[in-house]
């Protein structure tokens, strides 16, 4: 099969081309690899968009220096994609993958790219000019999560994929249990994060009986999808790496916690930048017109979500000190986690 020639940027270590169009003929795609592109950032996974055979796919890989656990990871996500085909959820569309490391090195998989604005990085038309493109899909956000959390994940294939029972009991001991590794990293001088024993005491006494099982993405905010580039709504939920069984309503309090409200969001900027956005409770209200769940406790997830939340990303953090992440990216994340966690300090009725 003719393939482009290897990209300067792409190192076979990445992606070798030549085995990748081998395994490909054997899985049925046909015709040549004529162009390779970058797209995404960060270290999380690695994302190229391929022209295929006059096909335009995605293939998603763990990173350039893979984890322990990644290869794991990306194989979850084969998983969860497939198995939603067929459902009302928006997601690309699995095509084929790969658990197979002889052949690339590393776990692989191919999707259907979506075409869809990134609200963290550029939107177009209609959103830059119609305040009402905007409103309606910031609220179809909620909405696309409700139809998430209405997946029967037994009947899809699904009902092995995470521990529902006990969920919301493990989350304060797991994250301060994160929390406290951070301590091993060389040269990290402590995690200095306000409110965590507050927020850790006033979670437990507050934890509210668990809502039904169901999937949760792990990571849903407004940098996890495109939107439309035609009408206004969610054209795909992308990034499946933390899906799991458990209690969906975490899914729901990130979305709220994650908003962009303030000067500095944490995602959507280039969406919130051109203003008028609906509030969060405006999106818990298009979650309840999709869902049957019972949201009275909605503002306790929503405190979760930014203690988990301000845990994560406490992490890059601390690896800066070791030199194993940027340290400007560093200290903006610890400015981020400050603040999420003085927000919900807030909300649970802690804060000064």
């Amino acid at each position: 099969m003719p393939i482009a020639s290897q990209p300067d940027w792409l190192s076979a270590d990445v992606v070798d081309l030549a085995a990748l169009a081998r395994w490909g003929q054997r899985h049925g795609l046909s015709g040549p690899i004529e162009q390779v592109d970058r797209i995404g950032g960060g270290t999380q996974n690695v994302v190229l968009r391929l022209s295929w055979g006059g096909r335009d796919l995605v293939l998603r890989r763990p990173p350039e220096h893979p984890r322990p656990g990644s290869d794991a990871t990306i194989a979850r996500e084969i998983r969860v994609l497939s198995a939603l085909a067929g459902t009302d959820v928006p997601h690309p569309a699995f095509v084929a993958g790969c658990t197979d490391t002889d052949v690339l090195g590393v776990v692989f998989y191919l999707m259907e790219a979506v075409e869809g604005d990134h609200p963290g990085t550029a939107v177009g038309e209609p959103y830059r000019g119609d305040p009402d493109a905007r409103r309606a899909a910031a609220l179809d956000t909620a909405t696309a999560l409700a139809r998430l959390h209405a997946v029967d994940h037994e009947a899809i294939g699904l009902g092995e994929l995470g521990r529902p029972a006990g969920f919301l009991e493990r989350q304060v001991p797991r994250w301060l249990d994160h929390l406290a590794s951070y301590e091993r990293v060389p040269g990290y001088p402590g995690h200095r994060l306000p409110h965590v024993p507050e927020l850790a005491r006033w979670l437990e006494a507050h934890r509210p009986a668990q809502s039904r099982a169901g999937l949760v993405h792990g990571d849903y905010h407004l940098n996890n999808l495109l939107l439309d580039p035609v009408t206004p709504r969610v054209a795909a939920i992308v990034d499946w790496e933390m899906c799991t069984v458990g209690d969906p309503l975490l899914d729901l309090g990130w979305l709220l916690v994650t908003w962009p409200e303030g000067p500095e969001p944490l995602a959507g900027a280039a969406f919130a930048a051109l203003g008028g956005l609906p509030g969060t409770d405006e999106l818990v209200a298009a979650y309840a017109r999709r869902s049957d769940r019972d949201l009275s406790a909605v503002g306790w997830y929503t405190v979760l979500a930014g203690f988990k939340l301000a845990i994560v990303i406490e992490g890059t953090h601390a690896r800066s000190f070791a030199g194993q992440a940027d340290p400007e990216v560093g200290a903006h994340l610890h400015h981020a986690a400050v603040d999420r966690l003085t927000h919900v300090a807030r909300l649970a009725g802690l804060g000064d």
